[in-house]
């Protein structure tokens, strides 16, 4: 019977600062460095033996999954890193704070493009420095698949179709899967695994540091899905 644990990184700098990350490459704040702790030693506790990780290639996905494995004595294990399991892209509203961009379009707009299905921010820029094809780990990408702004549908099709290349096939074989990745990300794969229409994707929560287990049986049919959650006391 094959397990996926569907991690979202711990709290990052952004995060804590209420600005729109996308594939802007920031780091864990403290409080997700400890979520990502807590999130191995539950892992441990339970004696979840994972036999290969997912993440992103964004480093507060891929330092999530690493200290994860740490804490959890699981260094051993593949680790592969995939593009399309990025956080959806934000366009020009990136490295913006999400109020001043509230109060800039207006709450109608905002929310549309936020928690919409088919709605994405403004593109940027060919030149802007924070298009992704100014980013080194981005070079052997295809000009037609580098983002310059998604809508939630968008990041649902390349999740999705990852998840069907490379994650299905090891749960058939029995493996245990952790992916370690983000809120967007997160919430397309679950709303695939639990058949939720994309009217309702929104409405899927996805916390940071919460481990989101999967059940399923050897032909794919989900047989059981739970969390294993505990509160992080930060201390500064």
């Amino acid at each position: 019977m094959g397990k996926l644990i569907l991690i979202r990184h711990g709290k990052s700098i952004w995060n804590v600062e209420n600005i729109f990350t996308g594939w802007t490459d920031v780091d864990l704040a403290p409080q997700g460095i400890a979520e990502a702790k807590m999130a191995g030693e539950m892992i441990k506790d339970h004696n979840v033996n994972i036999d290969i990780c997912f993440s992103s290639y964004l480093k507060r996905a891929i330092k999530t999954a690493s200290i994860i494995m740490e804490t959890a004595d699981i260094t051993h294990i593949d680790f592969i890193k995939s593009w399309k399991l990025n956080e959806r892209h934000y366009g020009v509203w990136q490295g913006q704070h999400k109020d001043e961009v509230k109060r800039e379009v207006g709450e109608d707009l905002f929310w549309k493009v936020r928690r919409g299905y088919n709605d994405a921010a403004p593109a940027l820029s060919i030149n802007d420095k924070r298009h992704p094809k100014f980013d080194y780990k981005y070079q052997n990408l295809k000009s037609s698949d580098i983002p310059v702004t998604e809508s939630l549908k968008d990041t649902k099709q390349r999740a999705v179709q990852y998840y069907f290349e490379a994650i299905v096939p090891q749960l058939v074989m029995g493996k245990t899967v952790l992916v370690s990745a983000h809120g967007n990300s997160i919430r397309a794969l679950m709303t695939e695994i639990l058949d939720i229409p994309a009217t309702e994707i929104s409405k899927v929560e996805v916390q940071t540091g919460v481990l989101n287990i999967y059940d399923f049986d050897s032909t794919m049919v989900l047989k059981e899905h739970y969390k294993l959650k505990r509160e992080v006391e930060l201390v500064m």
